[in-house]
């Protein structure tokens, strides 16, 4: 599946009291193919995203993610859950092939686009392509833009209306469409495993910077570099939404103790600390206690 060494996703700010936008997935290729560099590509991404969000979309490629994890987890993923999907297939790149074959079986909508370059697939060419001018000039662009925008907003609408509706199976005969399990876990239990797969991530980076695969490619080292950065922002997430959880649950355990008996020689630190287990919040005993310190001294800072 395509990877590049720069997590290229496209962030757009969500006034206070908006809903966030449906996402619009993007499927194209990022490094170079069929004589075209990666700048070109980075031109098409935001000629597609700018379109995307005109009909009211986030666009963002299937390869990115808030979260951290298995990049090929997050790809399948994203081209399942995504209400619309497009993909560009010029230049006919192997892995934009793949993903949008996964996305046919899913029985998704998706609208397919490539440039004038690039000639029709055998097995896609039932499908109607959205075509732009390789050398992207500027008028070309804006009535391309224009097209795809009006083609998501219909696609959307014709798939949300008609309850029979397949952009591709349809026309081989009946078929069960994939479906992806879904499992319901706690937030303890999501966090854990978040926690999990970071230390994974970081593991593997640094057996790489030990010189301990000697053979790896300059795009694994890039994506790993872009994944350390990724995992310590999570990690740094995750411990601030522990630390909240946690001081949630002090000030609803001090609120019931009379001031007088916030000094730590009368406070239940150890009571404190068992309930903080027992709700599945996994704090260090020197944190908890540095964060009834804060809280205390909060309170009295207030008074």
């Amino acid at each position: 599946m395509e990877k590049s060494g720069k997590n290229v996703k496209i962030e757009k700010a969500i006034p206070d009291g908006t809903e966030p936008l449906e996402i619009c997935g993007i499927v194209m290729p990022i490094s170079a193919i069929d004589g075209c560099e990666p700048e070109h590509w980075r031109n098409v991404l935001e000629i597609l995203s700018e379109a995307v969000e005109s009909a009211g979309f986030e666009p963002q490629l299937v390869s990115s993610s808030a979260d951290i994890g298995v990049i090929q987890t997050r790809i399948v993923q994203n081209l399942y859950e995504n209400p619309i999907v497009v993909c560009d297939v010029s230049g006919k790149n192997p892995n934009v092939m793949f993903e949008l074959g996964l996305r046919l079986a899913f029985d998704k909508p998706v609208i397919i686009v490539k440039d004038d370059a690039t000639s029709y697939s055998f097995d896609t060419s039932p499908i109607e392509h959205l075509e732009y001018r390789r050398d992207l000039r500027y008028q070309s662009v804006v009535d391309f833009k224009k097209a795809l925008a009006a083609k998501i907003n219909a696609t959307v609408a014709k798939s949300r209306e008609d309850k029979g509706y397949s952009p591709f199976l349809k026309h081989f005969g009946r078929f069960k469409v994939a479906e992806l399990a879904t499992q319901e876990v706690s937030s303890n239990e999501y966090l854990f495993k978040k926690m999990d797969e970071l230390q994974k991530t970081v593991a593997n980076m640094a057996a790489l910077q030990r010189g301990r695969d000697r053979s790896v490619s300059q795009n694994n080292i890039e994506r790993w570099t872009s994944a350390r950065t990724a995992s310590e922002a999570l990690e740094r997430k995750l411990r601030r939404e522990l630390e909240q959880r946690a001081m949630k649950a002090i000030a609803d355990e001090l609120s019931q103790v009379p001031d007088e008996s916030w000094s730590h020689e009368t406070l239940d630190l150890q009571g404190i600390k068992s309930r903080l287990r027992l709700a599945q919040i996994p704090i260090e005993d020197e944190r908890i206690e540095e964060l009834v310190g804060e809280y205390i001294a909060a309170q009295l800072a207030s008074r």
